[in-house]
């Protein structure tokens, strides 16, 4: 049985909240929201606060089965938050264990159009993109095509940057490396906003990256560069760009037929535009972000990210891939025991989180998950699979100021009210840091 959509709902997937974390704020910005913003794919904690409060709709309680009412009261609880937050449009779905698809939309789009939020709208993923680019390279170890312990300078000897031959596929997958974030160095804001229109290269943006940070596997430091490497390397095992790669082995498979490589593909579904605000009131000022080129935010941030956060889509296709992902589908049971076997705390930034082959564990409100969320200029996004629970939740935003993962746990109170009896099998532990250059 289907869960009806009630007045702008209709269905689909899960992402979690953790329910102690740091501030929301991205390394290396400034305490205004609208001074600093993230822009390549990465990962975003989760406020510790409460919950916003307030009914969950006006007017009396739903009636009705059972499925009118739930659907109508997560509508209600996305509705409020999504106000509460200030956030100018949202897209969120939910895959319930039987799967059921819950779709809920509300806010805006285009904020000068005034065009509405739809079920097909897209937004940009931003680092839950690492998702795909990681499920990419673990297929490719399954096939024995290449090796968690193989060394990414022998893989890529003509890259322009110079790579320690200790630094291993494996070490790019979990952030312990030790290369520097090309995104977080403050000389890449100016030439990424003085045209936003150019595309960029691999080579131009790994220009950016810093000094070494650790040595190789001596500790987690999260980095876009990881990323922007590791799509390089599924390429030259390929033989195909990493478009065309994410689509045939992913994509298609899978049905996501709204997702799509921003970077090198046309547009699958109209995208929202992205949003900055000057100041942190909620009665801000929404600065659009469109370039006009048809890519979210905009040109050179998008294509200068790569495989670490190029990928644009809707909030059902995100769910179900998430889905699928974490469930052994896309990659079996040995590739995705791989994929759930070898997480790294992060000391470097808070004790007990945790990070593995590009996902995130940890427990939201005693409920265990397992996701990604991701912050680009203007875009916030967050998906979580709750395993014990059956649930998984995303939840896509078009402005970057606002925790989507607020929204996850206000959809996860009233989707999965009680906290699961199964004890989480990895330590609870608060999402990574949002790590990605500041743009002004």
């Amino acid at each position: 049985a289907s869960v009806p959509p009630s007045a702008s709902a209709t269905a689909s997937c899960a992402s979690p909240i953790p329910s102690r974390g740091p501030s929301a704020r991205p390394a290396g910005a400034s305490a205004s929201t609208g001074a600093s913003a993230s822009i390549g794919a990465s990962p975003v904690p989760t406020p510790s606060g409460p919950l916003p409060s307030g009914p969950l709709a006006s007017g009396p309680p739903p009636t009705g089965p059972p499925q009118v009412i739930l659907a109508t009261r997560l509508q209600a609880t996305l509705d409020r938050v999504r106000v509460k937050l200030g956030i100018s449009g949202v897209s969120a779905t939910i895959v319930f264990r039987d799967g059921t698809i819950w779709t809920g939309v509300s806010g805006l789009a285009d904020v000068a159009a005034r065009t509405k939020v739809t079920p097909d709208t897209a937004f940009a993923y931003a680092s839950v993109s690492k998702t795909f680019t990681s499920a990419l390279i673990l297929q490719l170890i399954g096939e024995g095509r290449l090796r968690l312990t193989d060394s990414a300078a022998r893989l890529l000897p003509a890259i322009r940057l110079k790579v320690d031959p200790r630094i291993t596929v494996g070490m790019l997958l979990n952030h312990t490396s030790g290369l520097a974030d090309f995104f977080l160095n403050p000389k890449i804001d100016r030439p990424l906003q003085a045209d936003p229109t150019v595309a960029w290269t691999v080579d131009r943006s790994l220009r950016y990256v810093g000094k070494r940070l650790s040595p190789p596997g001596a500790a987690w430091h999260y980095s876009n560069t990881n990323y922007l490497l590791l799509g390089l390397i599924a390429e030259r095992i390929t033989g195909k760009t990493l478009a065309e790669a994410i689509r045939a082995r992913l994509l298609e498979p899978t049905g996501l037929g709204g997702t799509w490589y921003q970077a090198a593909e046309v547009n699958r579904m109209p995208l929202a535009h992205g949003y900055r605000f000057v100041g942190t009131k909620r009665t801000a000022k929404p600065i659009d972000l469109d370039d006009g080129t048809g890519i979210a935010p905009f040109r050179s941030v998008v294509t200068a990210a790569g495989g670490a956060g190029s990928i644009a889509g809707t909030s059902s296709d995100l769910a179900r891939w998430a889905r699928a992902l974490y469930a052994g589908k896309v990659l079996g049971p040995a590739g995705t025991a791989m994929l759930l076997s070898n997480f790294t705390k992060t000391r470097n930034y808070l004790p007990g989180v945790v990070y593995g082959y590009g996902v995130q564990a940890f427990t939201i409100d005693g409920h265990p998950s397992l996701g990604h969320s991701g912050r680009l200029l203007g875009f916030r996004s967050a998906v979580r699979h709750f395993p014990i629970d059956g649930v998984t939740i995303a939840v896509l935003t078009n402005q970057s100021r606002a925790d989507p993962g607020l929204i996850v746990r206000a959809l996860l109170a009233v989707a999965a009210p009680r906290p699961p009896l199964t004890a989480p099998s990895t330590p609870a532990a608060p999402t990574p840091p949002c790590v990605s250059c500041r743009v002004r």
